[in-house]
């Protein structure tokens, strides 16, 4: 047997759209308010996707981007996975959608169903294919529109979630470096503390499973904050001791951005120093699979990272999904300037044929008739 080759992260990208959903918005729409929000989560603020944007097409202008980061054709790619809860489609699969927008001409796709651990979930699997032999490149999305899942009737959830995208490319080399440790469990008893009860093959969409709005996402809170922070640490101290080095010789953690409080409780739990620990949840909230990549592009476009660095990347999922991956950052951060310039008009999903729909959430409908709810207009320009 061929030995094993080293994974390194070459190409990375992320797309958020532009619509912006303030706490002052909230505020409109149930009972909460700015503080409140702000101390309980750390969010501020969150991206709405366009009526035109889909988790398909944000993915595959985030990978767009990530392929043009690592110096790639978009034919270079071997394999597509997109880590999802909030395909288009029941089938086909996100990432078959990406793979038409992009042009890529023979990878293999597939999407990949591990909620918020999604990305993490994903990486694993294409370092798998990519160190055996299997393929040379791969392209692995984390990209949910939570808007569509959420509901906004209630303040328990709807203050949490935003929409977006992010990528990485993961290509195989003989050169050291790339991923040291990974980890990926899965615990059970959690199963239902975070779930959508309806639209699978066990509850099919009908009249009743509309009315009780079991097409939504329901949590458990608490339940899901002490089992985030426990598995978050256990996971991810794995993947570390997996490495051969410690928690110290972690230059930069990027955590799944679900809760301010949880990457706090996170930090503390394992004596992890706050200031080497990226958080960015106040401007795009819980981005669900997407918000690992999302996070990591903003690092390495904030200047946090550079090359020799060993970066912590880790999440926790619905189901109990929790992913950990410790690597050595081995790319040259000013290739991020490789991608200026793609954005959303070079991406056309197939048509599917049917009649098209507006499928923006009714109780956001406010938002187009209004101005001022821009990006531009809310925040700085950041990795888009």
């Amino acid at each position: 047997m061929a030995a094993l080759r080293s994974v390194h992260v070459t190409g990375w990208g992320a797309y958020t759209p532009s619509l912006v959903l303030t706490n002052a918005d909230l505020e409109r729409m149930v009972d909460t308010s700015d503080e409140w929000i702000v101390t309980r989560t750390g969010i501020r603020e969150r991206r709405i996707a366009s009526p035109t944007d889909t988790t398909a097409s944000m993915a595959a202008v985030a990978g767009l981007r990530a392929i043009a980061t690592a110096g790639l054709d978009v034919h270079d790619i071997d394999l597509i996975i997109v880590g999802t809860l909030t395909p288009d489609y029941p089938l086909p699969s996100a990432a078959v959608l990406v793979k038409e927008a992009i042009g890529n001409a023979h990878a293999a796709a597939m999407d990949l169903a591990a909620a918020c651990s999604g990305f993490a979930y994903g990486y694993g699997m294409a370092h798998a294919y990519l160190a055996s032999g299997l393929a040379r490149h791969a392209l692995v999305i984390g990209s949910e529109t939570m808007s569509r899942c959420t509901d906004w009737t209630d303040r328990g959830t709807c203050v949490l979630f935003g929409d977006g995208a992010g990528a990485v490319v993961l290509s195989a080399s003989d050169e050291p470096g790339g991923a040291m440790g990974i980890e990926l469990n899965t615990e059970t008893a959690a199963t239902y503390s975070i779930w959508i009860p309806a639209g699978g093959a066990a509850r099919p969409a009908n009249e009743a499973s509309v009315a009780a709005r079991e097409h939504y996402m329901r949590m458990k809170g608490q339940e899901t904050f002490k089992l985030a922070v426990r598995k978050l640490a256990s996971t991810s101290l794995m993947a570390v001791e997996k490495a051969g080095i410690t928690l110290e010789d972690i230059d930069l953690a990027v955590p799944h951005q679900a809760n301010v409080r949880i990457l706090e409780a996170l930090a503390k739990s394992v004596h992890f120093p706050p200031e080497r620990l990226f958080v960015n949840i106040d401007r795009y909230g819980n981005t669900s699979a997407a918000s690992v990549p999302i996070a990591l592009t903003e690092a390495v476009a904030a200047g946090r990272i550079k090359p020799g660095d060993r970066i912590l990347l880790a999440a926790f999922g619905a189901g109990g999904t929790s992913g950990a991956i410790v690597l050595k950052w081995t790319a040259d951060p000013a290739n991020r300037l490789r991608a200026e310039g793609i954005g959303p008009e070079r991406v056309t999903l197939l048509d599917s044929g049917l009649e098209p729909i507006n499928p923006f959430p009714p109780a956001l409908e406010w938002m187009l008739a209004e101005p001022g709810h821009s990006a531009a207009a809310q925040t700085p320009a950041t990795a888009r």
